[in-house]
């Protein structure tokens, strides 16, 4: 029965995904050109071309393919992902346009018969030296066609090209002050850099980490907090490219907690391998710092795993009198968090929504997409997180690394 249902819904979703690229086809293909020619012919093998590399990156990534072809399936495919959407909402958008467009044609092609009704010659004039009429040129609706088209197909290429960009050259940091009423005078301006959803994979490799590296010891922090999503894949295959992070420079250390997609990749081998890497995995447990108690859960997705988040474990026996930073990967760990009297809790997961208008739908499945926000006497920080995953590519949610400092109200 699972089966069947599974299949029904993946049956649905090529229907949906299928609809909309051939909408996408129409608009940009057919309705701008007059027949089957050379450019009908590459729109079309192009807009063929890109779902089945998109499904085939996803595939490939979900069911663990070689390594070298996740990498060769994955730059088209999840490009395509997000050129996608953006030629969807451009075609969109234009659909608005269009009518505007084709009545100012009408207007101007009536202002210009009126004009030459008037100045016209006679009869007796060879009508070899008669103006041109609006009927010789290619017709209006082809017309609005192609400048819709175009506009669209630019605005789509010029965006995911802009959001590409900004994740490949990394990410910008963020400093966020936050004040905690158990925090001593002695921890005042304590500085903890926040770093989330690096998503090391078959697009974002070893280059992409020694930037993070480098982009987190410049700002000389004095605790550095990985909270999730470090990795989409094997030790075996990420393993050269997570060694940067043996790099990561702390006057008291680096430390990890797990996120949903470690689990997909094979979590207890990744604990190992941050360990070799000089990071400290928070797996339901607590360390004491001077000044505060920092502790890190588990992510919900270990439940699968049978090594659920324990709060208990982590915060059950501390001195509530004492400050408390909770690294907890995904914002919805709050409510347990606040039941707990963390004073801090540190997350990810969300990607700021990554595509615009991803934001509205990961509001719709988080307390807070990004940012700092206030549960009880508990204030919540959610980094956008350093990588992006599917597309290398993010618009109206740009990567960041946060260096949080801590402020003592006795101070």
């Amino acid at each position: 029965m699972a089966i069947v249902v599974i299949a029904l819904v993946a049956l649905v979703a090529i229907a949906v995904l299928g609809g909309l690229h051939w909408y996408v086809w129409r608009r940009l293909v057919r309705d701008t050109t007059r027949a089957w020619g050379p450019a009908r012919i590459t729109g079309t093998v192009v807009l063929v071309a890109g779902p089945v590399l998109m499904i085939a990156a996803l595939a490939t990534e979900r069911g663990g393919a070689p390594f070298w072809l996740q990498q060769v399936l994955g730059w088209p495919g999840f490009l395509w992902m997000a050129l996608a959407i953006y030629l969807l909402l451009a075609v969109l958008a234009g659909e608005v346009l269009r009518p505007l467009l084709r009545r100012l044609l009408e207007r101007r092609e009536r202002a210009g018969t009126a004009v030459e009704a008037h100045e016209a010659p006679d009869s007796a004039t060879d009508p070899a030296e008669a103006p041109e009429t609006p009927q010789s040129a290619p017709s209006r609706r082809l017309f609005v066609s192609r400048v819709v088209g175009g506009a669209a197909a630019a605005a789509a290429v010029g965006t995911v090209g802009y959001g590409t960009y900004g994740v490949l050259r990394g990410p910008s940091v963020k400093r966020v002050t936050v004040p905690l009423a158990k925090l001593p005078r002695s921890a005042h301006g304590f500085r903890i850099a926040v770093v989330s959803d690096i998503h090391l994979g078959p697009l974002l490799g070893r280059g992409f980490a020694q930037k993070v590296v480098d982009t987190i010891n410049a700002t000389q922090p004095d605790l550095i907090a990985v909270v999730g999503d470090l990795v989409d894949g094997s030790v075996k295959n990420l393993g050269p490219a997570a060694a940067p992070l043996a790099g990561l420079k702390a006057r008291h250390g680096s430390f990890f907690v797990t996120g949903n997609h470690e689990y997909f990749s094979g979590a207890q081998q990744w604990l190992e391998e941050v360990r070799t890497l000089g990071i400290h995995p928070l797996e339901n447990a607590r360390t004491e710092l001077a000044g505060f108690d920092l502790a890190g859960v588990n992510d919900l997705q270990s439940e699968s795993e049978g090594q659920g988040p324990d709060f208990g474990k982590a915060l059950g026996d501390r001195d509530t009198t004492r400050a408390c930073v909770l690294l907890a990967h995904q914002p919805v760990q709050i409510h347990e968090a606040v039941k707990h009297n963390v004073d801090l809790q540190l997350s990810g997961h969300t990607h700021g929504g990554q595509l615009w208008p991803g934001n509205f739908v990961a509001a719709a499945a988080n307390p807070t997409v990004a940012g700092l926000e206030r549960y009880g006497d508990t204030e919540l920080y959610v980094s956008r997180g350093a990588g992006a995953w599917g597309p290398p590519t993010r618009v109206g949610a740009p990567s960041d690394i946060t260096v949080v400092e801590l402020a003592s109200k006795q101070a």
